[in-house]
C-alpha cells in the first residue's frame, strides 16, 4: 500500500502543481475552464496557493503520514468545490479535469490511511 501511496501522491502533486501554475500565468485552458464555471479572476492566485498547498503536503506526507492524509482531505474538497462551481454554471468545460482530480484525491486519501 505505501508504494501505491507514494505513487498517487506524486501525481497528484505534480498535477496540482502544473495546475497551480496554469492559473497563475492564466494558460488558456485553465483560465477559460475557471471563467465558465464562473470563477472570477481575482480568486485565480489565491485557488493556485491552495493547490500548491495540497501538493507539498502531499509530498511531505509521504514521510509524514497525517501531513499526507490532511493534504488529500483538502483537496478532495476542494475538487469537489470545483465540481459544484461546474455544475452551479452548467459548464461541462473543466468538469472531466475536476472529476479526474477529485477522485485521484480520493484515492490519495484511501492509500494514505490504508499505508498508516
Amino acid at each position: 500500500m505505501f508504494i501505491a501511496y507514494v505513487v498517487v501522491a506524486a501525481v497528484l502533486a505534480l498535477m496540482s502543481a502544473g495546475t497551480a501554475l496554469a492559473k497563475i500565468r492564466g494558460v488558456e485552458p485553465a483560465s477559460s475552464g475557471l471563467l465558465a464555471a464562473g470563477v472570477p479572476r481575482s480568486w485565480f492566485v489565491p485557488l493556485a496557493v491552495l493547490n500548491l498547498a495540497g501538493a507539498v503536503g502531499l509530498l511531505i506526507g509521504i514521510g509524514w503520514r497525517p501531513l499526507g492524509i490532511a493534504a488529500a482531505v483538502g483537496l478532495l474538497l476542494y475538487f469537489l468545490g470545483a465540481l459544484a462551481f461546474h455544475a452551479r454554471a452548467r459548464s461541462a468545460a473543466g468538469l472531466p479535469m475536476a472529476v479526474a482530480f477529485a477522485v485521484l484525491s480520493a484515492v490519495a486519501l484511501a492509500l494514505g490511511i490504508a499505508s498508516t
